[in-house]
């Protein structure tokens, strides 16, 4: 439901940060614990989403900080170059992020096929899902997608005859399953974010009941900052690293402006300029980069739950930013109490909303490509990375729409001395089969005349074999195979 325009006031700003900085909180610390990382690296990643790219122009309501989106890449990332170069990682993908707004590239990202953009959300659903159901349990999570599905049975017996870990996974279940049923109790109930609750109370009991469950390790924020120095510049020349850097870009651009598209759904006010606001997140990450903090993304849950809460300027995700360094610079100690557990349960909640297991039988229905490409590309995030699995994605779309925008007719007829085969469409290489197909089975007994007029489209390989064919159709003694030419040809 839209936002009603109403005049802004400073009390509904204030009060939307407060509710912000409440859902922020425990997905920052879960998305950097989940990335592998210092837990006060993603606070750091939010406080700059706030205070800095919370007074850029762009999209006015939107909330910017760490994303369980890109925590797989991110793990996958920091084990592969080590958490020194990440900062490198995401201060290059702040620039590139920068240079595409500067040349008005934001919109593009638009264009992106939106069966792409779900498979991506849903691959990186499946990949945290697994993940984090070792985390759940305090196991370590083997690297690879197929590993960990080929390490589930021996995760579940091993916490089936650990008390320890099966501690630690009740935890983490009973996280989950606070999430669920906090959105069925009355409104009154759910004006306090139910992450908060879940990560609450599941501190709460560990604690009273002194269960053996791992903590999150606290490291101090002055002290998880790494600023980057001109040495670590060199990394740049390996070029498998610059993959990963488009990938980041690709990744965190496409998930804030498809973000901004859904927040501009939600409220009647100004609407994002997707350039600015492209340029807005390569500030973020061009300053994140150079602390060496995780990377950022526009966040949906964050930025519905802003709107919700009666949002109407900049100034409320410029205070939820400033209500998180308050809470790093006061209250660190805080976060040595939580259990990685719970944060674990948080995050699988969160790729279980990733996943559109209910949209796919309907798009199955309506729209069987798009649910071909949706699904290829969450699998092959799954079995590969997250970089080869956007572009498998990507390349299957091309193929699709392609395949679909190369539509051919071909209607025959026969008139008393002559056989007409009229063609319609689009005539493109990936139709050659099919229209050589129905030509070889024409008599050659006959004079035959092509009528190429209905065509919109005839590309170079089409003509190529149609003028091949012509020529060694006819049998001796009938004339040559006549042709009427496209009306406006496109060669």
């Amino acid at each position: 439901m839209l936002s009603a325009l109403k005049p802004p006031t400073p009390r509904q700003d204030f009060t939307a940060s407060l509710v912000v900085f409440l859902v922020a909180l425990p997905l920052c610390v879960g998305v950097a614990v989940a990335s592998g990382v210092p837990a006060e690296l993603g606070l750091i990643t939010g406080i700059v989403g706030g205070l800095l790219v919370g007074l850029l122009p762009g999209s006015s309501l939107q909330v910017s900080g760490p994303a369980a989106g890109l925590a797989v890449l991110v793990h996958e990332t920091v084990g592969t170059y080590g958490l020194a170069t990440l900062g490198v990682i995401v201060l290059a993908a702040g620039l590139l992020q920068l240079t595409l707004g500067a040349l008005r590239l934001g919109r593009w990202f638009r264009a992106i096929s939106v069966a792409v953009v779900q498979g991506m959300l849903a691959g990186i659903g499946l990949v945290l899902i697994l993940g984090q159901a070792y985390s759940m349990a305090d196991a370590t999570a083997p690297g690879s997608g197929p590993a960990k599905l080929a390490g589930l049975p021996a995760l579940v017996g091993e916490t089936a005859t650990d008390s320890r870990a099966l501690s630690a996974f009740a935890v983490g279940a009973g996280t989950v399953a606070v999430l669920v049923l906090w959105k069925k109790l009355p409104g009154a109930s759910r004006l306090v974010p139910a992450p908060l609750v879940a990560v609450a109370l599941a501190t709460a009991v560990v604690a009273v009941f002194g269960l053996p469950a791992a903590k999150v390790e606290v490291t101090g924020l002055v002290e998880s900052v790494r600023l980057i120095g001109l040495g670590d510049f060199a990394e740049l020349a390996n070029v498998a690293l610059l993959g990963t850097v488009l990938a980041f870009t690709l990744i965190a651009s496409a998930e804030s402006l498809f973000s901004a598209a859904a927040v501009d759904r939600l409220h009647n006010g100004p609407r994002t300029h997707f350039d600015k606001e492209l340029m807005a997140q390569g500030v973020g990450n061009t300053v994140c980069g150079l602390l060496g903090a995780l990377p950022m993304t526009a966040v949906i849950v964050r930025s519905a739950a802003n709107v919700e809460a009666g949002a109407r300027t900049k100034a409320s995700r410029v205070l939820h930013g400033a209500w998180l360094l308050l809470f790093a610079a006061l209250l660190p100690a805080a976060l040595g109490v939580i259990p990685v557990a719970a944060l674990a349960g948080v995050l699988v909640h969160a790729g279980c909303k990733l996943v559109p297991v209910r949209e796919l039988a309907p798009l199955w229905r309506e729209h069987r490509g798009e649910a071909v490409v949706l699904t290829a590309t969450a699998l092959a995030i799954l079995v590969t990375n997250m970089f080869e699995g956007v572009l498998i994605g990507l390349l299957l779309a091309v193929v699709k729409t392609a395949w679909e925008t190369s539509r051919v007719h071909t209607e025959i007829t026969e008139e008393t001395d002559v056989t007409v085969v009229s063609l319609s469409g689009n005539a493109t290489f990936l139709r050659l089969p099919h229209i050589l197909d129905t030509l070889e089975t024409l008599p050659r007994d006959r004079a035959v005349e092509l009528d190429l007029s209905g065509l919109r489209h005839l590309d170079h390989a089409c003509r190529t074999a149609l003028t091949n064919w012509a020529a060694r159709h006819p049998a001796q003694g009938i004339d040559p195979v006549r042709t009427r030419e496209p009306a406006a040809a496109s060669r």
